[in-house]
């Protein structure tokens, strides 16, 4: 995996949620993002069909932002079946494949010459692979990971890890775990509200 250089990494997430391609367009220019990084694993929406793949990149390149898709490597649907546990996918086995290393590495090499967003569909930056699961990764190797609402308000990852306790009702200290073990405990819990599940493979665990 490749390492990130002393030169501070932001990377910033975004959700396109319900908005207009205009309004995204708009959050993405007052945060000067220059570069959008798909990480959807379905790039596609029946009810926002607006940010279909092959519907999205013309206008960002239009307003003069990238698009880069990467939704296989770095998306939370994988089709490795390993990755999968009673049909529920597993973020740290997606993490440990050799297709999400590259997917990271990728975003490393883009943010030298481009301020990202990685963006999915969800509003809410918690209920969200993007930060559970790729945010959390980039985090953890020292990269600065700055989520942007749907206000355009930002929000740095640290904050949200520290939402994330009160959202799934874990303290952010106690007397018996470390702060690292009640972390680790706050984003399974909340892995498990969110993950995708894979209904076939769902029955065939039964």
């Amino acid at each position: 995996m490749k390492k990130i250089n002393a030169t501070p990494v932001t990377v910033y997430t975004v959700g396109h949620s319900t908005h207009s391609m205009d309004r995204l367009i708009e959050i993405l220019k007052s945060n000067e993002i220059s570069e959008v990084v798909d990480v959807r694993s379905q790039p596609y929406s029946r009810f926002q069909p607006q940010f279909n793949r092959s519907d999205i990149e013309g206008p960002l390149r239009a307003a003069g932002i990238g698009y880069l898709f990467l939704g296989q490597e770095l998306g939370a649907r994988s089709n490795d079946t390993s990755c999968y546990v009673n049909g529920r996918v597993q973020y740290q086995r997606i993490a440990a494949t050799k297709g999400f290393e590259r997917g990271i590495d990728r975003v490393l090499i883009e943010s030298g010459s481009n301020k990202l967003a990685l963006m999915c569909a969800e509003k809410e930056p918690l209920e969200c692979h993007r930060t559970l699961l790729v945010g959390q990764a980039l985090f953890s190797q020292g990269v600065s990971v700055v989520h942007i609402h749907s206000d355009g308000r930002q929000e740095n990852h640290s904050d949200a890890l520290i939402r994330l306790h009160g959202m799934v009702g874990l303290p952010l200290e106690d007397l018996f775990r470390t702060s690292e073990e009640l972390l680790s405990e706050a984003l399974r819990i909340q892995e498990e509200r969110v993950a995708y599940v894979d209904e076939k493979l769902e029955r065939e665990s039964k």
